[in-house]
């Protein structure tokens, strides 16, 4: 931590290393005692919070002081308005940031991550975040492009994979949440019976996204602006695996 010098003591000489310290003016009776050793300090959650807030805000001072400050050409115009060219499907897996990925900047893309990064078909008194953005999306902000994007190992699409057809849930939400692609499901394990586990859910993970693109033509604001041409559909996969990522249009 910086100061200023005049209000520090002078520093003490450094003794040499390589000689012995002087011995002291006045002997004293050695000391045979063993070294009391401090236990370590124990950690607390209220520690572990603090952890994560320092590393919070020292991320965001490195993209103030790195991105923010140096390019006032981007973010000025944002703090008017946002005029996206695309919205962003996207799994909420930590591994998975499209942003990133794709080279997207501040202002590119209006962004939607959940589970498996799936659509669930228009029905106005169920899953209303969803289709409140997509409404956002292409009545407010008149979007050009969506794109929906799945992602190798998705846990998601293997929890949809291992779905039974009978039987309890294991969790409150999940189950009935990756139901929406059960038609995928059904027609990878009719058409791949033979494939391993993880072979059918890697095409799993590209047929949940077909499913979730079927899905958006059920939306009156979609069906509405791709008849005038304005809007396309955009089908992906992530590879973070391999290093790859592969597009195609329904």
């Amino acid at each position: 931590m910086g100061g200023c010098c005049c209000c520090f003591p002078s520093k003490p000489r450094r003794e040499n290393p390589m000689h012995p310290a002087a011995e002291p003016l006045i002997q004293g009776t050695p000391n045979h005692t063993p070294p009391h050793h401090q236990p370590p300090p124990v950690i607390t959650s209220t520690d572990e919070g603090k952890n994560a807030v320092v590393r919070l805000k020292n991320g965001f001072q490195r993209f103030k002081m790195n991105i923010f400050d140096k390019n006032p050409k981007l973010f000025e115009p944002l703090k008017k308005d946002q005029s996206p060219k695309y919205m962003v499907f996207a799994c909420a897996d930590s591994r998975v940031c499209p942003t990133l990925t794709l080279g997207l900047k501040p202002g590119e893309a209006f962004t939607v991550r959940n589970v498996a990064a799936m659509i669930p078909a228009y029905q106005k008194t169920r899953h209303c975040s969803i289709g409140s953005a997509i409404e956002f999306a292409l009545v407010v902000l008149k979007v050009e492009y969506i794109v929906v994007i799945g992602h190798s190992r998705c846990a998601g699409i293997r929890e949809l994979l291992s779905l039974k057809d009978e039987g309890p849930n294991a969790y409150h939400f999940i189950e009935d949440w990756v139901k929406i692609g059960m038609n995928a499901k059904n027609k990878v394990q009719r058409e791949n019976r033979l494939l391993p586990f993880d072979d059918q859910c890697t095409v799993l993970e590209k047929e949940a996204v077909n499913v979730s693109l079927r899905n958006l033509n059920s939306y009156p604001f979609v069906k509405d602006r791709m008849s005038k041409g304005a809007l396309h559909l955009i089908g992906a996969r992530y590879d973070f695996v391999h290093g790859s990522f592969e597009t195609w249009e329904p």
